[in-house]
């Protein structure tokens, strides 16, 4: 598995989303129907919109980025090592646009260069696109697969390489974790913990840290994809 992919050519992501606003009382006349609509298309029966809104976080249309986690694995001395950083904040577009620089900059050659989320295709890629759009922003070459053929699309899921042509089931990152014996990311909050410490707590730095500890965990498995030794704790350095 991944036998010819370098692990240096690879950008691990992850991003933290939480609903546009903390209630849904809080939303205008149109929004507050739209979401209604949802909430019922969702669950196949009607319910109470205003109890589900934290709900709102998973949906591109309803919810934002607060945190985009990043990964980079570096050689040094012969042997892997792993920068990880967050981009975090309450300003959506800033937090893309500094994104969209790093890809841009860094992250840009065809053919080479390739984005890794846990659930990416999934999530994490079509989220970053459709709120770029959202914010007028160009959707830099790496995201954009628009008229690509799928072996031109440089994006790694390590859920879908997991299920080796079966779709049945969702496997969590913490699953995997827990199969491969690597420390579980989930040790203080996981995801449905994210909009409430966002809202009720203004915890943003919590949520960055949470969002990191998924990106080791993400590079981890695919060190374990690859049959490497796991990457040492002295040769993580978190930002």
């Amino acid at each position: 598995m991944l036998k010819n992919v370098l692990l240096q050519d690879l950008l691990v992501l992850d991003l933290e989303t939480v609903s546009q606003f903390a209630t849904f009382n809080e939303l205008d006349e149109d929004w507050q129907e739209l979401w209604t609509k949802k909430a019922g298309a969702v669950n196949n029966a009607d319910v109470n919109a205003s109890l589900v809104y934290d709900r709102a976080a998973i949906y591109a249309e309803f919810g934002k980025i607060i945190c985009i986690g990043l990964g980079i694995f570096h050689l040094v001395d012969g042997e892997i090592n792993l920068k990880v950083k967050s981009i975090a904040g309450h300003d959506e577009k800033a937090i893309l646009l500094e994104f969209v620089d790093l890809l841009n900059t860094h992250f840009n050659i065809d053919g080479k260069h390739r984005l890794v989320a846990h659930n990416g295709k999934e999530f994490d890629f079509p989220f970053l696109c459709r709120r770029m759009l959202i914010h007028g922003i160009e959707i830099p070459n790496l995201l954009n697969i628009v008229g690509k053929k799928p072996w031109e699309i440089m994006h790694l899921d390590t859920m879908e390489l997991w299920k080796f042509g079966d779709y049945k089931n969702y496997t969590s990152l913490n699953v995997l974790a827990k199969c491969f014996g690597i420390p579980s990311p989930k040790d203080d909050i996981d995801g449905s913990m994210v909009g409430h410490t966002y809202w009720q707590q203004n915890d943003l730095d919590r949520i960055s840290v949470y969002c990191k500890k998924d990106i080791v965990t993400t590079a981890q498995i695919l060190m374990k994809y690859k049959h490497l030794a796991l990457i040492a704790p002295d040769k993580i350095k978190i930002s």
